[in-house]
């Protein structure tokens, strides 16, 4: 018993000496986790992460310790640092700049012959606010100028300028500041004597610890008169007795607003030149597309946000790589569009270089500042970064101990005749950031289509000078010249109808062998001179056509503001709005706040082309083909202007008189098909592929065969 009370007895002694030692390591780690989480969280704070604006003169923005490797910037830990400094590796630097101040350059009065106006930040010398002299923002109440470029807000106060200067990289020292966050030295706008105006921006990077400056930087905007782009130059000096390898992140234009009223067509889109001089381009959508494998910028940014891991992270920013599909083509320019409107940022290729080659990587990037799920509150935007590669400065007064950087943005209208006009637009492409909805047709043969339609309708608009008048007029035009091809296919749909019958009945005979059905089928045609595919290949001929002319109406320029009638429809490119009211929510059509009597129209015009066509004779053979027709009846003038309510009134009014047209063709060609009809019955001969399609009389044997 006692051998047994003295081992339980040590046992809990022995217990209870492991659980003082469980608690007070548990304790110690407690502590060291505490301490570790207040240590970063200082060095958060300390990181001016928070802050948004910072005072004049040394403005405590350190570089922090990162790792350069083929110029992508990736933090690391204080252990994978540089274990062999050298004498300028040890010094700490920060930047110096000046007070915070907004500069103007060109102006949104018409009257002063500049395109648009520019609002500069001092902070990170960038764009905060472009807006135009010649368009308005279409608000029927007070329209006021149109804003193509703005700040984008970010978490933590901070904002995402156009523009701006981002982090600044020491390559060799493996230490980078963020530019962005410091509010540059501004100067006064010096105006030339070619009417362009000039604003300057400067910054110092300095050893924190002798006050000696390292890296100068100077940054210049110049706009021009009736000019849509501007000259941005930077250039870096090393102001330090030794050798610095540097390179630097510049965020391209953002903040482009929406234009589409019922969908959003803002776009990353990248210029590339090929080995063979062609100019091609490559898009970046927002919303990942179910007939592509590459994510949209939407799903890319947010995986590139949340990474967790550096290979993650670089997987993620494989997808916002503003990138052409074929190798061998190099980098022209990045642009960010909307449905009318375009920011194209192009670095300039060092002399004698037909393209730039210290372009290190371009991205894409997608913004949502208040973080919805559905990313449909108005305030979402696209953007572009792009990541200079790295440069070596020789030691200050030495040639090489500086470098500009020259970049020139356009921002302006998408016009094929503006940019045909400037040899220099010309020749880099930039036509190619305007989008056609190419549907179910080759890109190749959908451009070279609308283009020629949007010419037309410019030589037609120097004649009528109403957009709408044109579009109904060229409309009938089109459907005039493919008339022929039009009756052709009709007439050879209503020989098909006649055939139903005699084509069930075949059918019903060869039931079991479908080989001979087909035969017997085709041989009906045949002598008949019907044929399924001609048919069918006439609508497919037209198809390109018209959506050809669907896309040049829906991304015309010309078309945006243009009134068609001075009470009804004051602009092509909105709906028409005979009358407004409260908005209200309603299924299928979403907010509407106006009554819009182009659809109503449409769908009527869409009943009467149902009523017209010709399928009486199919009805009375298949009572499943009746039913089918019975229900496109109603469906169709239903589903189109419930689809069509809110899309601009130019393209409903094509639409519209496309349909009305096409009225007016059927009305012709069933009275040409009742006409030979009646031929038939009066004794002429039948139509078949014997005859060559066309009826004939028949005539009397000559005298001389008689005998």
């Amino acid at each position: 018993m006692e051998d047994k009370s003295v081992s339980r007895e040590s046992y809990l002694e022995k217990q209870i000496i492991q659980d003082r030692r469980y608690g007070i390591m548990r304790n110690f780690l407690a502590l060291i986790l505490i301490g570790f989480c207040l240590f970063c969280g200082w060095l958060v704070v300390e990181s001016g992460l928070f802050g948004e604006n910072f005072p004049a003169g040394k403005t405590g923005i350190f570089l922090q310790q990162t790792m350069a490797d083929n110029n992508k910037t990736i933090d690391t830990p204080a252990a994978e640092q540089n274990p062999q400094p050298q004498a300028d590796e040890l010094a700490n630097f920060s930047a110096v700049g000046g007070v915070a101040k907004t500069v103007t350059l060109g102006s949104v009065d018409p009257a002063s012959g500049f395109k648009f106006q520019l609002t500069l930040s001092s902070k990170g010398a960038s764009i905060a606010k472009a807006a135009f002299s010649e368009f308005d923002d279409r608000d029927y109440k007070d329209p006021q100028p149109l804003v193509i470029l703005s700040a984008v807000d970010r978490p933590r106060g901070r904002e995402i300028l156009s523009m701006a200067n981002a982090d600044f990289v020491f390559v060799q020292q493996r230490l980078k500041v963020a530019l962005d966050r410091l509010h540059w030295e501004s100067f006064d706008v010096v105006t030339s004597y070619d009417g362009s105006r000039t604003a300057r921006f400067e910054a110092t990077i300095e050893n924190e610890d002798t006050a000696e400056p390292v890296v100068k930087l100077i940054k210049t905007y110049i706009v021009y008169p009736e000019s849509y782009h501007l000259d941005c130059r930077l250039a870096v000096e090393n102001l330090s007795a030794s050798e610095q390898k540097v390179r630097f992140d510049l965020t391209g234009p953002v903040g482009i607003g929406q234009e589409g009223i019922r969908m959003d067509m803002r776009k990353v889109v990248g210029g590339f030149v090929t080995s063979a001089g062609d100019v091609v381009s490559s898009r970046k959508v927002i919303q990942t597309s179910f007939l592509s494998r590459n994510l949209g910028l939407k799903e890319a940014t947010l995986r590139y946000r949340q990474a967790k891991t550096i290979e993650d992270k670089e997987q993620a920013e494989k997808f916002l790589r503003v990138t052409y599909k074929q190798g061998g083509a190099h980098f022209l320019w990045a642009a960010v569009i909307n449905k009318y409107f375009t920011a194209i940022l192009r670095p300039v290729p060092d002399e004698g270089k037909d393209y730039c080659d210290w372009v290190a990587d371009k991205t894409g990037r997608y913004y949502n500042p208040d973080g919805d799920r559905r990313g449909d509150t108005g305030d979402e935007s696209v953007g572009v970064n792009l990541k200079i590669a790295s440069s070596t400065l020789t030691p200050a007064g030495q040639l090489g101990s500086a470098r500009t950087y020259n970049f020139l943005l356009y921002i302006g209208p998408k016009d094929k005749s503006l940019f045909d006009k400037n040899e220099l637009y010309r020749k880099l492409g930039f036509y190619q950031t305007i989008d056609f909805m190419a549907c179910c047709c080759p890109a190749s043969i959908i451009q070279p289509l609308a283009f020629g339609i949007l010419a037309v309708m410019k030589g037609m608009y120097s004649f009528v000078h109403n957009y709408g008048v044109v579009i109904i007029i060229l409309v009938f035009l089109i459907r005039l010249a493919m008339h022929p091809v039009t009756k052709k296919s009709q007439v050879s749909m209503s020989k098909m109808g006649k055939l139903t019958p005699k084509v069930e009945q075949i059918r019903k005979k060869y039931a079991n062998n479908k080989t001979e059905m087909n035969k017997q089928i085709m041989a009906l045609y045949k002598e008949q001179g019907a044929s399924p595919i001609m048919g069918m290949l006439p609508i497919m001929v037209q198809m390109p056509i018209w959506i050809a002319l669907w896309s040049s109406i829906n991304a015309s320029i010309e078309l945006r503001g243009a009134a068609f009638l001075p009470v009804w429809i004051t602009d092509l490119s909105v709906p028409d709005a005979l009358f407004r009211f409260s908005a209200v929510t309603l299924p299928l059509l979403g907010k509407l706040d106006s009554f819009n009597l182009l659809p109503i129209l449409m769908g009527v015009a869409f009943y009467l082309q149902q009523k017209l066509m010709p399928h009486q004779q199919a009805a009375s053979a298949s009572p499943q083909m009746a039913q089918q027709q019975k229900i496109m009846m109603i469906m169709m003038p239903l589903m189109f202007p419930l689809m069509l309510y809110k899309a601009p009134s130019g393209v409903n009014l094509y639409i519209m008189a496309s349909t009305f047209a096409g009225i007016i063709e059927q009305y012709y060609v069933r009275k040409h098909i009742r006409e030979k009809e009646q031929d038939e019955s009066n004794g002429l001969v039948s139509v078949t592929s014997k005859t060559g399609g066309k009826v004939k009389k028949k005539k009397p044997k000559p005298f001389y065969k008689q005998f």
